[in-house]
């Protein structure tokens, strides 16, 4: 009974030197942590990232030191390449507190039995501790080190926390660092669907990274993925059947580059907001990466040197789906790095749907107007065709379509250069003018300067039914919608649609339900093509960055065929055009009243003889002018109540006068200066006057 009170004595004693062992050695390890705290920083420094508007990877950037680390999560990695992890590195990582002590203990028992390293005893927490904190020795002290480094890991950080950031800071061979760019890098694919093998050589690369790259040393690679595959044969994750299938599978020497989608776009956003880590443009990387294709194969195809930009946009909220600045952004012989979506550049005969749409609200023409396609001197401007023939009288969607000039010219002296250029001020866009330069008709031939985002800013318009939007791509500190966006009335919109959706596609192009219109500039320097359906507006511009002539270059043969192959390539939904305005249609020849069945008179661009280029009668009158009501007021006709007849006077002009209301021709033509107009209903209308010379004036009013 004695030697048993003994033994039971010595037993607490024994334990209570125990808990006196482990309280000191606790709050030693508790003093150890305050004084030394892990090197655990808030944030890693990670690559800078641009994704796309669906949050997919556009482009990344190498950090400071010239790594390739992506931030990850748990969630964009796939859960069976962490369970993997987790049994081949550390099988019970989910319940110990840093250090697995079994692990230790069987490394050590093997170290001892074979006189070197066979398996290691390091859990995840300790590797992350070595990452964390790296140091080259290998040494006992070391190794109490990481394992007190791995407790204080633990304390402060949770598993899920641990794995994110060990998946973060891996090493994988030469530059690459974490299991997103490792995945990039060796397969091409974010790591949220690896496959098995994919998933076992990741496993596998961060123990030896540089000896089993499988870009340098496939052999290496292949031996490490099957000893992991063979482990989890053995934990029951894999069968062995499988297992054999994986392994038969050869393993890639080949590495991707790092995605550099949108580069120009993305340079932009870097520099807006040069302390974010994360970038988010309005692309569609699907749209993005078939745009991209395009260009660099039209621009193989085109000259050594000559570069092609594309922009596409939502016309319903200005939003860039894609963008590409130059047919190859690392392509020096092309200047690949000059974004020319924002080059000012001439853009051809591009404008011209503007002027018409112009004329065409302030009724001035009619789609079946004729119109004479002859040489012209404006005041000393005599404007040529591109093949420098002339076609005669032509209707005026027919010189809409065959993009000739000198009716083009011929509609802008009528509606005046000032007041072309005040609806692109209404669409945020100033034409650029050469030095010295003032506004006059060579405007509306190219003789100014735009962006290519300008223009198709301008043409959203088009597809809106006159409203043009602002574009945005993301990259904008601040954002704010056009104040007053219209440009034309919707009746005017619908007749510039209506006539370049007839335009023939180029030969061989993909079938597309587009209305569009391309344009070249003087010298051959640029080829511009803009379409447009009902949702969407896609422009595309080929030259030269350097603004070097390009022999052939041309709108129709050059840039058209990219427009239509981008379109199909987009894999955007054709969206139907917007259906016709109340007021707007297609009149029959026959129906046109008398002052639209031709337009204008020898004097609207003096007529020349081939031979002598004698000048036609002139007009001495003055031209016609609206003297009420005046422009832009508010006429109180009780105009809910079925409303009164409005009076209208003018000035100036030769009778007889044909009035338009909203560009629908009111009773016949007139002699005297006034005539009456019944409104069908409050709002704003648009009231034109046309003399017998073919010139017009126009006001709005708003009927209350």
């Amino acid at each position: 009974m004695l030697n048993v009170q003994k033994y039971l004595k010595r037993l607490l004693y024994a334990a209570a030197a125990l808990a006196t062992f482990a309280a000191v050695t606790l709050a030693a390890l508790i003093s150890l942590d305050r004084a030394f705290p892990p090197p655990i920083p808030e944030q890693i420094a990670v690559s800078r990232e641009v994704v796309d508007r669906d949050g997919a990877l556009l482009r990344t950037y190498a950090t400071q030191d010239g790594i390739w680390r992506l931030g990850v999560s748990l969630d964009q990695v796939d859960p069976a390449f962490v369970k993997m992890l987790v049994i081949y590195e550390d099988k019970r990582f989910w319940d110990h507190a840093g250090v697995d002590l079994l692990a230790l203990a069987r490394a050590a028992g093997q170290f001892a039995a074979n006189g070197r390293i066979v398996s290691g005893g390091s859990t995840l927490s300790m590797q992350l501790a070595r990452l964390t904190e790296p140091r080259e020795e290998r040494s006992l002290g070391s190794k109490l080190r990481q394992i007190f480094r791995a407790w204080q890991i633990e304390r402060r950080l949770s598993k899920r926390e641990i794995l994110e950031r060990y998946l973060t800071l891996a090493p994988y061979g030469g530059n690459l660092e974490g299991i997103r760019a490792a995945s990039l890098a060796y397969f091409g694919k974010e790591p949220k669907r690896l496959t098995v093998s994919q998933s076992a050589l990741l496993v596998a690369l961060p123990q030896l990274p540089e000896r089993r790259r499988p870009d340098r040393f496939r052999d290496a690679a292949e031996t490490a993925r099957d000893r992991v595959l063979t482990r989890m044969v053995d934990a029951g994750l894999l069968a062995e059947r499988e297992a054999q299938r994986v392994s038969a599978e050869e393993v890639s020497e080949y590495r991707f580059p790092l995605p550099a989608l949108a580069a120009h776009l993305a340079d932009s956003a870097a520099r807006a907001a040069p302390t974010s880590v994360r970038h988010t443009l309005t692309i569609q990387k699907s749209v993005q990466t078939a745009l991209e294709a395009v260009a660099r194969t039209a621009a193989r195809r085109l000259g050594d040197r000559v570069s092609v930009a594309m922009v596409l946009a939502d016309a319903r909220t200005g939003e860039i789906l894609g963008l590409v600045g130059s047919s190859d952004y690392f392509d020096a012989a092309r200047s690949g790095w000059i974004d020319m979506t924002r080059a000012s550049r001439s853009p051809g005969s591009t404008l011209k749907p503007f002027i018409y749409g112009l004329a065409f609200e302030q009724g001035l023409v009619a789609q079946e107007t004729l119109i004479e396609d002859r040489p012209a001197d404006f005041a000393g401007y005599r404007p040529r065709n591109f093949d420098l023939g002339y076609q005669g009288d032509v209707t005026v969607r027919q010189a809409l379509q065959m993009s000739l000039n000198v009716p083009a010219v011929r509609l802008l002296d009528a509606v005046g250069p000032a007041r072309l250029t005040a609806r692109f001020r209404r669409a945020d866009v100033t034409p650029s003018l050469p030095p010295g330069e003032s506004r006059g008709l060579a405007i509306g031939l190219g003789g100014v300067g735009l962006t290519l985002r300008d223009l198709v800013q301008l043409y959203t318009s088009l597809a809106n039914g006159g409203r043009a939007m602002r574009l945005r791509d993301g990259t904008e500190t601040a954002f704010e919608p056009l104040p007053d966006g219209m440009i034309f009335e919707p009746q005017a919109s619908w007749q510039v649609t209506d006539i370049l959706a007839g335009v023939r596609p180029p030969e061989n192009a993909s079938p597309r339900a587009i209305a569009y219109k391309t344009g070249t500039s003087y010298g051959y320097r640029d080829a511009w093509s803009v379409g447009y359906d009902g949702g969407y507006v896609l422009g595309a511009w080929v030259g030269r960055a350097d603004s070097g002539s390009v022999p052939g270059l041309a709108g129709y043969t050059s840039a058209a065929p990219i427009l239509f192959e981008a379109f199909a390539r987009s894999g955007l939904p054709v969206v139907p055009r917007q259906p016709a305005p109340a007021g707007a249609s297609r009149q029959a020849p026959q129906d046109l009243p008398v002052t639209l069945k031709r337009f204008g008179t020898p004097d609207s661009g003096r007529i020349l003889s081939a031979s002598a280029g004698s000048a036609g009668p002139t007009v001495t009158e003055p031209a016609p002018r609206i003297v009420f009501p005046p422009d832009g007021a508010h006429v109180d006709l009780n105009a809910s109540s079925g409303g009164n007849p409005l009076v209208l006077k003018l000035q100036g002009g030769r009778a007889p006068f044909r009035w338009l209301a909203n560009g629908k021709p009111l009773a016949g033509a007139v002699r005297r200066p006034t005539a009456t107009w019944q409104p069908d209903g409050a709002g704003y209308s648009t009231l034109t006057v046309i003399d017998a010379a073919g010139r017009a004036a126009s006001v709005k009013v708003f009927v209350e």
